[in-house]
């Protein structure tokens, strides 16, 4: 029984690569769609209130983007994982 070492360093180089890939996207996705927090007068940062705004209709586009990218990339790997 032999290895092919290149081919095994490939497939976890492709797959690590995949998987920071996914995580960031993902991660975008949380970002766009939380709320900015509100700054005080003196411009240090303030708590957000429960009545903060809502994240711009250009982040929430591509926080949904994020997600779908991810969504996309999952189940193609479900899919080449069944056939």
């Amino acid at each position: 029984m032999s290895i092919d070492w290149a081919a095994l360093g490939q497939v976890f180089g492709v797959s690590l690569a995949v998987t920071v890939g996914i995580v960031c996207l993902f991660t975008l996705g949380i970002v766009g769609l939380s709320r900015r927090p509100q700054t005080q007068p003196d411009g240090t940062a303030a708590v957000a209130a429960a009545g903060a705004p809502a994240p711009t209709a250009l982040a929430r586009t591509g926080a949904y983007v994020c997600f779908g990218l991810c969504l996309a990339a999952v189940s193609y790997g479900i899919y080449v994982i069944v056939a």
